[in-house]
């Protein structure tokens, strides 16, 4: 995973980026850097804590207004298969699909 040093309100913070989502990333930094001046340039929240916590609440607040783009079709490829070793048994069902979550999120274990 590779790293990119932003500026956040004047602030640099080094974020890890996984390969491929440096333009996401830039683009969700600088939605949170304006959200966050625009409410520190209005002048009634001076904490920077604070004026993160309300950018935060209306980023989401705004998310939450748009329609849930639909999801996007999985390849055929890419589609769960189920071993047939173990149709039968739920827990190892359940055991094989963690593994597989695992290997697809890599080894720290997260999607960013």
């Amino acid at each position: 995973m590779k790293q990119l040093e932003v500026q956040i309100m004047g602030q640099s913070y080094l974020l890890g980026c996984p390969e491929g989502g440096d333009a996401r990333l830039l683009e969700a930094v600088e939605r949170v850097d304006t959200a966050m001046c625009k409410i520190r340039d209005a002048g009634k929240v001076r904490a920077r804590d604070r004026i993160a916590v309300l950018a935060a609440l209306n980023l989401a607040f705004d998310l939450s207004e748009k329609p849930a783009a639909p999801p996007e079709p999985v390849p055929a490829a890419a589609a769960l298969t189920i071993p047939p070793a173990v149709e039968g048994d739920g827990a190892l069902l359940l055991h094989s699909l963690m593994e597989r979550l695992d290997a697809a999120l890599g080894e720290d274990g997260r999607l960013l």
